[in-house]
């Protein structure tokens, strides 16, 4: 079935499954490999998206679901004030070992401070409990979010 969807501002058709997860659509369908494939039960956060600034697993989600929402994933994420204070953080606190996780971690972040721009350790914690991160890089991606918190570039 043929299905329009609006991803990082793009109005893109996919002839898919209406079942077909939306993670196999921007992976095999549009070549977007930025979002990645973790655990395939929505369990990890590896393939976290945002639908309409809401952070989803996109492995959970079938295209079907899109409908006219907006998509948007990490390959967009520096189209934003947000995002880009994200990623220079990130840099920053040297987060990063593997990698493998942080397009969701990253997503997951933005979709926080878009929504609270000063959360606390509480609340960065409960909005990124669903990521997880091999290498453990738990306490330096909660010192990314909350620099980035501190610096008021979410109010920006």
């Amino acid at each position: 079935m043929a299905y329009k969807v609006s991803i990082n501002g793009e109005e893109r058709e996919v002839d898919v499954p209406e079942d077909m997860p939306l993670l196999w659509v921007l992976r095999n369908e549009l070549n977007m490999v930025g979002t990645k494939f973790g655990c395939g039960i929505g369990m990890c956060g590896a393939c976290t998206v945002h639908i309409d600034g809401q952070a989803v697993r996109s492995c959970q989600t079938p295209v079907s679901a899109v409908g006219e929402a907006k998509v948007t994933t990490i390959e967009a994420l520096e189209e934003s004030a947000v995002g880009r204070a994200l990623q220079q953080a990130w840099l920053d606190k040297d987060v990063m070992q593997c990698g493998y996780c942080q397009a969701g971690q990253l997503m997951s972040a933005s979709a926080l401070l878009s929504e609270n721009a000063s959360p606390d350790t509480n609340q960065i914690d409960s909005a990124m409990s669903g990521n997880i991160c091999r290498c453990a890089c738990y306490t330096r991606i909660r010192d990314a979010i909350a620099l980035v918190a501190e610096e008021g570039t979410a109010n920006a």
